[in-house]
């Protein structure tokens, strides 16, 4: 199942990275640099969540969230604000909004808080908090991970690591995007602190450590999690 999700922000730069990073999530969007015109779309379309900037032209993303809720619109919305808007925060989620994110972000904080509010809002399906692949489970929520039904350790950054590649499983990530989005390094940095890591949980989860059936090296480019969904 895909969710859409729609983007308000004016600042383009802002708009394209979060349109950019939750297409590789997975998710569908749209995206608006306006509050009327994300009114009118909000209003028209269907959408499982919104990210809503505070300081829009023509109508700010109070008034917006306002009117949605005013004419009983329940869609989740996650006002994204600067440091310097706090009382804006609180009357943000008076009129109605569900969050808030403050800039900057990064992608993975932004994907959390996302998860978290379509969880409370019931629009993930039952089983979401629950990753399987082959003889894998990874419990999102509770942090756990499971091989044949047997809990397995992992560090919250090797946890972070193989949920990041278990929700694109199957497809290549590049070590220099792992690098920045589980790490937050904003920079190309050393990614040898990525093979460590992939080493570590190749040790946890494959039968075979060095010839990986899971856990891919993709020549040139970086890792893929392989399995069967």
């Amino acid at each position: 199942m895909e969710f859409r999700i729609l983007i308000v922000d004016d600042e383009e730069s802002i708009s394209t990275l979060i349109d950019y990073n939750l297409m590789q999530e997975g998710y569908q969007t749209a995206v608006v640099h306006d509050g009327e015109t994300a009114l009118r779309l909000a209003e028209k379309e269907q959408f499982d969540l919104i990210l809503l900037d505070l300081m829009l032209p023509n109508m700010s993303g109070l008034e917006v969230c306002e009117k949605l809720r005013e004419k009983g619109h329940k869609v989740p919305i996650i006002m994204l604000t600067a440091k310097s808007e706090e009382d804006d925060k609180i009357t943000g989620l008076d009129v109605g909004a569900d969050d808030y994110i403050t800039k900057p972000f990064s992608p993975k904080e932004l994907s959390a808080r996302i998860r978290a509010v379509m969880r409370r809002a019931g629009n993930h399906e039952s089983n979401e908090d629950i990753i399987s692949f082959n003889d894998i489970k990874i419990n999102v929520e509770t942090y756990q991970v499971f091989k044949n039904n047997q809990p397995i350790e992992f560090t919250k950054k090797e946890f972070e690591l193989l949920l990041y590649l278990a929700e694109r499983i199957n497809k290549p990530v590049k070590r220099e995007v792992l690098l920045q989005d589980v790490w937050d390094f904003d920079f190309i940095g050393d990614t040898r602190i990525v093979d460590v890591h992939i080493s570590h949980l190749r040790e946890k989860l494959e039968d075979e450590p060095k010839k990986p059936a899971l856990i891919k090296t993709v020549r040139g480019i970086g890792y893929k999690l392989e399995g069967q969904v």
